[in-house]
């Protein structure tokens, strides 16, 4: 058994980020993308969770066992599926789960250490993004994830009295070029 997993979902850092495309190279995405997952990251294992990070790429494979990270692989069919695995991974070896999306630039230890106290609980925990979406989920057990537009109000709808934890860290994803623009403001290290 090991600590909380949290299970980090990392499709490509090249491929990543593509509504930025009006607004940045396909090398810079890359590079923001890197560097905000490093912070998830990093932020994940300061917090007390075993990082995970689900891919099938093989750059980010690479990333992941260079920073001494556990990494499974993504069936390749969506968001939903590549949670899936990382959870069955946690499952397979006792332990709890936390989803937790790569693209938060402003996620911070207090913002995780929230979750996990919910977690030691024995319930249920999602944070909303600020457009409707999830960025972070843990459930008891095997769930059926539902990502894309108005995930929050579905993962919310199909959890069992979860707790619901809005903090500023989770609920700034990197979803458009707005939300870009708002992290560049807020964080030197994206410069």
């Amino acid at each position: 058994m090991v600590a909380v997993v949290g299970v980090i979902p990392v499709r490509s850092f090249r491929e990543g980020m593509s509504r930025l495309a009006p607004r940045l190279t396909a090398q810079r995405r890359a590079e923001i993308g890197e560097k905000v997952a490093d912070r998830v990251l990093e932020t994940t294992r300061s917090a007390g969770l075993h990082p995970l990070v689900v891919t099938r790429d093989e750059e980010v494979e690479l990333w992941a066992t260079a920073r001494g990270v556990d990494h499974v692989g993504d069936p390749g069919t969506g968001l939903d599926d590549a949670a899936t695995s990382g959870v069955e991974w946690a499952l397979s070896r006792e332990s709890s789960w936390l989803v937790l999306h790569a693209d938060l630039p402003l996620v911070a230890i207090a913002d995780l250490e929230q979750l996990l106290a919910t977690i030691g609980l024995g319930r249920p925990v999602i944070a909303p993004s600020a457009d409707g979406g999830t960025t972070a989920i843990s459930s008891v057990g095997r769930f059926r994830f539902g990502f894309g537009p108005g995930s929050f109000r579905r993962h919310l709808g199909r959890l069992d009295d979860p707790v619901i934890v809005v903090r500023n860290g989770l609920l700034h994803d990197l979803d458009t070029t707005v939300d870009l623009e708002a992290a560049l403001i807020k964080v030197s290290y994206l410069g």
